[in-house]
């Protein structure tokens, strides 16, 4: 795609979100449920998958863990954002690899010391580009990157998580 290209595509929209701010608020979901053994079943819009725990929590390693999913979705996004942020400042790419890695202390999921902290410590993102785009062209792009790339902006700012739960005598439709 070139920068016009996308530029003609995303025009409608922007246009329609300037005019109608309310137009732009989308609500995504994902679901999931119970499977055999200590597993659960997510769907992702194009398939099933089976989620279940990392082998260092007692897992087989043979269902995906959310960990990994979640530095899946994080290397998804950059790697589309910056896709996109190439295409509109006209940067050729003619390669290019989203490497994401984090660090986890399973001491603390599994409860075994209170000072371990549940979750991440900290997550790397590493870009290997293949590109003769100037210096400041590639700040540019890693700069803006981030700034677009919706999950990274979501781990980085700490969102808010509103939990609640229902009862009820069956499974949800």
């Amino acid at each position: 795609m070139h920068a016009d290209q996308l530029r003609t595509l995303q025009a409608p929209l922007k246009e329609t979100y300037r005019e109608h701010p309310e137009a732009a608020l989308i609500t995504l979901r994902a679901s999931s449920r119970l499977g055999e053994g200590v597993t659960c079943n997510v769907e992702t819009g194009k398939a099933l998958v089976e989620a279940g725990l990392h082998p260092a929590t007692g897992g087989t390693g043979l269902s995906a863990c959310s960990g990994d999913m979640l530095l899946e979705a994080l290397a998804a996004c950059a790697g589309v954002t910056l896709n996109a942020v190439a295409t509109a400042l006209g940067i050729v790419l003619r390669d290019a690899r989203v490497l994401v890695e984090g660090d986890l202390d399973f001491r603390g999921t599994l409860g075994v010391s209170k000072d371990a902290a549940v979750g991440f410590r900290l997550i790397r993102i590493r870009f290997e580009l293949d590109t003769d785009a100037r210096a400041e062209q590639l700040e540019s792009l890693l700069r803006l990157t981030e700034r677009y790339c919706v999950v990274y902006q979501t781990l980085a700012g700490g969102t808010k998580i509103d939990v609640t739960h229902a009862v009820g005598s069956g499974p949800a439709a």
